[in-house]
């Protein structure tokens, strides 16, 4: 049902806070972060009183408010975009209007030729027309995203508060009873088995008495053996999953969650070689799932999609993926960095984005989960934070806590970002029994941790004038060097849709090579560490990884008969010289 054969994933917690009411009107999907319900609550207050909606605040210390405060601000958005459609329905089809950009946007296909048949008919049938292309207009998906790991217990009083009221299970009730339908929650790193047991407990993820799933589950994955073990985990449970989003370990933005060296080729070519395998496999247990549960599949017999994301930089490699590996469309996350239209940035960092080179973005150590962190260097929390550590006042004041999971120095967990974690650790490090390669390595894995749980809403802050001055954490991936300029909504999906030229570098790298080259890199860093001894891993996991490099290497030699003849000779040329890098990182 979806107009576009792309969407637009989550960007950090601000940049794509209301995406949706800037763009679901035209038919494009995209995903609001569930993690930070305070920035959420300021956004439900800046578009109430924009749309001259009623608004009393959800307090912090009100009861369930992240659960509350997502399903008002949910609420809030789906109003407004049904507010928006109904008058784009009403406009007429002439330049300058959003009915007309509407379906100037699309894609190649049936809609889009009945509209351009419409802009030649004759007087007698361009009303017929019309109002067929009017009944046939449908809003992108209002989807949301839980990241599974930022599943934080919460306390009061000091006392454990019960699991439903964890952040995750809290961020998916506030979407499970919002007003959304033809909706999405995206899962993304990794099995949570009480989030996924949980979301049985809403009748939103089951057919009703149409047959229709009103919300529908998404999963994020980076392999295929993981994604089978989730599918089948949530299926015995009469929970389907509308699509399987395969998103690079390492070619993605903001957290990356690197594979040991399987590249995403050959990782497309295990979906593809088992998509129907699975499909009924999962239906089987999905079937069997859903009568246990007492729910009634009223005749369905569900499929699932299955999308990649991470790196696209063209035209032709969006169709080359599409076509060869049977997906239903891609994701484009870091390119729509440089579309102020479609997703909310201020002007000094959608400056420094446009000018970035490579180098400027770097997989950084910056996250409090521990979890390699794509950064742009020149945001201004970095320099916020290095001010913190030439002071001696290293660490955040942590105000909203969003990020608390470490409890080695406490019984309550507290943020490895904050002031209070960082004083104990370096304490601990400068007494330790350490090298000074060790102790000076881990002191900067102590120092570089940023405040990204509120510094990543710093845009939409300052912004929309929820405060006046904001430390701003931006995650874009590397792709970002890629592209020199900010582009209009039309001209990005004009991009996208190979309508248009121009955005992107054209002498870039296939974005399967530019994955291996970031993955070398990577394996340089982990056997650094594991060199000096800071990296608990064993010699059999750097040959795994290496060999499967090599693997990787091998398989894209072995399809390149698929890729454009103007191509190909410079692809193989780069392989080669990337499978010598490959050869050659572990020592001799």
């Amino acid at each position: 049902m979806n107009p576009h054969t792309f969407h637009i994933p989550v960007l950090g917690t601000a940049f794509t806070i209301d995406t949706p009411i800037k763009v679901a009107r035209f038919g494009i999907s995209s995903v609001i972060s569930l993690a930070d319900d305070f920035l959420i609550e300021d956004m439900r207050k800046v578009y109430a009183t924009k749309y001259s909606q009623e608004y009393t605040r959800i307090e912090n210390n009100a009861e369930d408010a992240r659960a509350r405060r997502i399903t008002s601000y949910l609420n809030l958005v789906n109003y407004i975009v049904n507010q928006q459609i109904e008058n784009l329905k009403q406009e007429e089809f002439k330049a300058d209007t959003e009915i007309t950009k509407y379906f100037e946007l699309l894609p190649d296909g049936v809609l889009k030729t009945k509209y351009q048949a419409m802009l030649n008919a004759s007087a007698s049938d361009r009303h017929k027309l019309e109002e067929e292309l009017r009944g046939a207009i449908r809003p992108g998906r209002i989807d949301v995203n839980i990241m599974t790991k930022l599943d934080r217990d919460n306390y009061k009083n000091r006392q454990k508060l019960p699991s439903e009221f964890s952040d995750a299970l809290a961020g998916l009730r506030g979407f499970a009873q919002s007003d959304l339908s033809n909706a999405c929650v995206v899962f993304s790193a990794g099995m949570n088995p009480r989030l996924y047991g949980y979301a049985t407990e809403f009748k939103d993820f089951y057919p009703n008495e149409e047959g229709v799933i009103k919300k529908g589950i998404i999963l994020k994955v980076s392999d295929y053996r993981s994604t089978a073990t989730q599918g089948k985990f949530l299926a015995k449970r009469g929970l389907w999953v509308q699509e399987y989003r395969i998103e690079s370990g390492l070619n993605c933005g903001g957290h990356a969650f690197a594979t040991a060296g399987l590249l995403m080729g050959p990782i497309l070519q295990e979906f593809k070689d088992n998509r129907d395998d699975l499909q009924a496999k999962l239906v089987k247990i999905w079937l069997k799932g859903i009568d246990k549960q007492k729910h009634q599949a009223h005749g369905l017999e569900p499929k699932f999609g299955i999308t990649y994301q991470g790196g696209l930089g063209s035209a032709q490699e969006n169709k080359f993926l599409c076509t060869y590996y049977n997906l239903e469309g891609t994701g484009w996350g870091t390119p729509f960095m440089l579309v102020p239209e479609a997703i909310t940035i201020d002007d000094d960092h959608l400056l420094k984005l446009a000018k970035a080179k490579t180098g400027d973005v770097c997989l950084s150590k910056a996250s409090p989960l521990g979890v390699p962190f794509w950064l742009l260097k020149a945001s201004s929390s970095e320099d916020e934070r290095k001010q913190r550590i030439s002071a001696n006042k290293s660490g955040s004041p942590c105000p909203q806590g969003i990020l608390k999971f470490d409890t080695e120095f406490t019984e309550v967990p507290i943020c490895t970002a904050s002031r209070g974690y960082q004083n104990l650790k370096l304490k601990q490090l400068q007494d330790a029994n350490l090298s000074d390669e060790q102790r000076a390595e881990l002191i900067d894995d102590v120092l570089c941790k940023s405040c990204i749980c509120k510094d990543l809403g710093g845009s939409a802050q300052l912004i929309y004038n929820v405060v006046k001055q904001v430390a701003i954490t931006v995650c874009s991936g590397p792709n970002i060097v890629n592209f020199s300029q900010t582009a209009t909504l039309q001209e990005m999906v004009d991009f996208i849709y190979g309508r248009v030229s121009g955005l992107a570098d054209s002498d870039r790298p296939h974005v399967f090579l530019n994955e291996l080259n970031i993955y070398i890199e990577y394996f340089r860093t982990e056997w650094h560490r594991f060199s000096i001894g800071l990296l608990d891993k064993k010699d059999t996991y750097f040959k795994e990884f290496q060999q499967n490099l090599l693997n990787g290497v091998e398989y894209y030699k072995n399809i390149t008969e698929n890729f454009m003849e103007d191509t190909r000779s410079t692809f193989l040329t780069r392989l080669d010289a990337l499978r010598r890098e490959v050869e050659h990182l572990i020592p001799v």
